[in-house]
């Protein structure tokens, strides 16, 4: 159920109204409009709308990302190119790796890394690129598929800022903060990330349109090109519980499996052992750079020597990887056990980008691999939970700063240090630090959800489809008095100020 329509509540939310950190920045150029200002009539034809304009932002920048990545597009990575120019990209990289120029199947001819849409989506880009190759000996292979994958993911992201808007129609320039933000500059073609976004970010849209058959499939494929969209399920579940209305989630969850399933039995039947080597892979690999335990790990070093019978706990955990793989796995388990109780004990039921991203920032907090183009999965679920300017750009400056002292640590691994390491480990630790303020942020607002400027827009939640102001399960309530969050009829009648009285008129 939608909110009822108003003049209020249909007039586009306005930045420098709503947000003080662009109301401070609007003083610059005269400050917000003023309440005699002459507004555009919206029902008045013009081309320049907000979502065409913050859709030419998102194709600038991803303009300019291309521009940035041009450096290394022609494959002739020599002295450190890719570093120096900060324009390494996997998609380069793995089209030789993965055997892609010399026109191997994946997985058939060569095992992947990656989930299987990824592996499909890699060959069906890949092995045209070869056989044109094949006919034509003096293009760029490399730079070709590099091309081709910057111009879908591109796409991808142009269809996934459009689903932001349409879950935001009265907010469209909460969207501007994804257009214009640095992190899609410097990650849109590291990887092939935008690929399981765009399919998570149409999976909340149809959940939002209440067609959870679509929702759950969008999701399951989003899950089988990266795992992180199947996270969504989770809190769906948990709204869903509060709602008592689980139906939907159940329907959702099983089109999720049914398509995850699908989409991964033909290589795991054929091809087992390739199918394999993304589960082994992340089980066997040691502890990645910039993560929390990186850092640990590091602050060892401090006090212990690293051999044997002098370790620091992070040191020994990087010697036993099983150990540390349970360990992630139980605290990212114990963090969304916590997000659960929250959702069940909050003043008002949380918004599902709200968990959403809580859930996939605990993952990445207490992951032993992040992966610089992980940060592309935070971005659209913080738009979408916490459109605020001030904190964001922050987390960006940190993001960057982390991004440039990663290349720097890069340039140094194989000789002469380009930095101290300890100048990497702040920059890891500051980058740990703005998610960690943000998903405080994000709680903050759960727990005072007045506080949610989304929800001064709209009544609830717009990405909630049927759980949208659907009324709490009764025992919700009852656990809140027994906990006493609630205050009962006497208590709040007591705690209630006296009434005020009457003024005389005269």
């Amino acid at each position: 159920m939608s909110a009822p329509s108003s003049e209020e509540t249909d007039r586009p939310d306005l930045p420098a109204e709503s947000d003080g950190f662009v109301r401070g920045l609007s003083q610059a150029i005269g400050g917000p409009l003023g309440d005699h200002a002459v507004r555009p009539d919206a029902r008045r034809s013009r081309f320049w709308t907000a979502p065409r304009i913050i859709l030419a932002l998102l194709c600038m920048t991803l303009a300019l990302s291309w521009v940035q990545k041009s450096p290394c597009q022609d494959g002739d990575w020599q002295k450190n190119v890719q570093y120096t120019r900060f324009c390494y990209t996997d998609v380069l990289a793995l089209y030789y790796a993965e055997g892609l120029n010399e026109g191997k199947v994946p997985y058939k001819d060569h095992p992947v890394e990656y989930p299987v849409v990824t592996g499909y989506f890699m060959g069906a880009i890949g092995l045209p690129v070869h056989a044109l190759g094949q006919k034509y000996p003096e293009i760029n292979q490399g730079k070709w598929f590099y091309n081709a994958n910057a111009l879908v993911l591109s796409a991808l992201a142009v269809a996934s800022i459009a689903m932001i808007l349409a879950l935001r129609r009265r907010r469209p320039w909460d969207a501007a903060i994804f257009a214009l933000s640095p992190i899609v500059l410097i990650t849109a073609t590291v990887n092939w990330d935008f690929l399981a976004i765009a399919l998570a970010v149409f999976g909340v849209y149809a959940w939002a349109r209440r067609w959870p058959v679509a929702a759950g499939l969008l999701l399951g494929l989003g899950g089988a090109a990266k795992l992180w969209p199947l996270f969504i399920l989770g809190p769906l579940f948990v709204l869903g519980l509060r709602a008592k209305r689980l139906a939907p989630f159940w329907l959702a969850t099983a089109t999720a499996a049914v398509a995850w399933v699908a989409v991964n039995i033909p290589v795991a039947v054929l091809y087992r052992t390739s199918w394999n080597r993304f589960f082994e892979l992340n089980q066997d690999r040691p502890i990645d750079w910039g993560t929390s335990w990186y850092v640990g790990r590091y602050l060892d070093t401090k006090w212990n020597t690293g051999t044997v019978g002098d370790q620091g706990p992070f040191q020994w955990l990087s010697d036993h990887i099983p150990v540390l793989n349970n360990l992630s796995y139980g605290l990212t388990a114990l963090a969304c056990l916590g997000v659960a109780v929250l959702c069940l004990l909050a003043p008002r039921r949380p918004r599902l980008a709200q968990l959403a991203f809580l859930v996939v920032a605990a993952f990445l907090i207490f992951s032993k691999v992040w992966s610089q183009q992980y940060v592309l999965w935070l971005l659209p679920l913080i738009v979408l939970a916490r459109p605020r300017w001030g904190a964001i750009i922050a987390w960006t400056v940190a993001e960057i700063g982390y991004f440039t002292a990663f290349y720097a640590e890069l340039l140094g691994a194989g000789g002469k240090p380009v930095i101290p390491e300890g100048t990497f480990v702040l920059a890891s630790s500051l980058r740990l630090i703005t998610v960690g303020i943000l998903c405080g942020l994000v709680i903050r607002e759960i727990w005072r959800p007045e506080l949610d400027v989304v929800r001064q827009t709209y009544r609830d939640d717009p990405d909630g489809g049927v759980l949208n102001e659907a009324p709490d399960a009764g025992w919700v309530e009852g656990l809140r008095r027994r906990l006493r969050l609630t205050p009962r009829p006497a208590e709040a009648e007591e705690a209630a100020p006296p009434a005020a009285s009457p003024t005389p008129v005269g």
